[in-house]
């Protein structure tokens, strides 16, 4: 049992309906259905992906939940040899794996690219990390915008979907954030500002989805896994206060978000890519409790937490109330909306 933490997904069916792609030309098909919300199981609609951070929890799904569908996807990686130990040949047939100086040849034979990359927050954070948490997210990021951009028209792709995160919005125990919340004023909130800012200089042909990431709920890997262990040393009570809002969505929910935002011209700008019932942490760990049939009563102290994670207990231990309304006004369809079925569907 794992809960993870996104800076971060059973899929046999597309969000979108089903729309016929007249095959006048390979290239046209291609670029044409990216604009069209269509049923990409169908034979002939297939797209062609770059992904960046493919080998991470939330990328690992997608790359499953795209090949279901028949695209062919390209891993683009900083580690050949970790991402073929992840997608061995022999259950990814096809698969093409590339390091960073090939990257710019798999983008620009690419009709999308998804940009998942970046170090994972849930460590203790120094000087040092800090600064590589940042520039792990920049670095990557302007790259694939300049690939991008200096892919000829009639080979650029014409969507990016890249991921930022909920932290943009700071921390708070009584606002509700959505996507037209302003940024809060620390560390976390400057990292996804100039994240966002990096994406945003794509050429403007180029679609761009920002998905701002809330903690994900999945069966393996991400921050809370670390404190799982804490959470049943310390009879399964809630993490500091309790108080703290919980801003979650269970990792199918997010892959399906992402997947439709390749698909559907709908999704643009900032998406929040949260589950539309938020919690407080107390109930996260009491409904935790009743599914593990455990007892959730002694809370689990802020020191042990930054005996783990350091500055980075920060976060669970601050929180913010973030809700989907862009994707609840796009009509996403959310699986798991409520957090007792979602833990149900991970743990049972």
């Amino acid at each position: 049992m794992a809960i993870a933490k996104a800076t971060a997904l059973t899929w046999t069916h597309s969000v979108s309906p089903s729309l016929h792609v007249p095959q006048s030309s390979v290239r046209d098909a291609r670029r044409f259905r990216l604009f069209c919300a269509s049923d990409q199981s169908q034979k002939g609609n297939e797209m062609i992906v770059s992904v960046t951070g493919a080998t991470g929890f939330i990328g690992r799904r997608l790359v499953q939940r795209l090949r279901a569908d028949n695209h062919d996807v390209h891993v683009l990686t900083r580690s050949r040899s970790r991402a073929e130990l992840i997608f061995p040949v022999k259950d990814y047939p096809g698969l093409v794996i590339t390091e960073e100086p090939k990257w710019r040849d798999c983008i620009q034979k690419s009709n999308a690219v998804v940009n998942l990359a970046g170090m994972p927050i849930s460590t203790r954070w120094s000087s040092e990390i800090k600064k590589e948490i940042k520039d792990s997210r920049i670095r990557v990021t302007s790259k694939v915008v300049d690939y991008i951009n200096a892919s000829p028209g009639e080979n650029r792709p014409t969507v990016l979907v890249s991921a930022t995160a909920v932290g943009y919005y700071g921390s708070s125990e009584t606002r509700v954030f959505d996507e037209r919340s302003p940024s809060g004023n620390d560390y976390l909130a400057e990292v996804c500002r100039e994240w966002e800012a990096t994406a945003l200089t794509v050429n403007k042909d180029v679609r761009v989805a920002l998905i701002r990431i809330g903690v994900v709920l999945g069966k393996d890997g991400g921050a809370l896994a670390k404190m799982v262990p804490l959470f049943m040393m310390f009879a399964g009570g809630p993490l500091g206060s309790g108080q703290q809002w919980f801003s979650w969505i269970h990792v199918d929910d997010l892959v399906n978000l992402i997947y439709e935002a390749l698909i559907n011209p709908s999704y643009k700008g900032v998406i929040n890519g949260t589950a539309p019932n938020p919690v407080r942490l107390a109930e996260l760990c009491q409904q935790l409790g009743e599914v593990l049939g455990r007892p959730s009563w002694l809370p689990v102290p802020d020191f042990a937490l930054k005996a783990v994670l350091g500055e980075g207990a920060c976060v669970v231990l601050d929180g913010q109330k973030v809700v989907p309304a862009k994707a609840r006004e796009l009509g996403f369809p959310f699986k798991y909306p409520y957090v007792k079925d979602a833990l149900k569907a991970i743990l049972l």
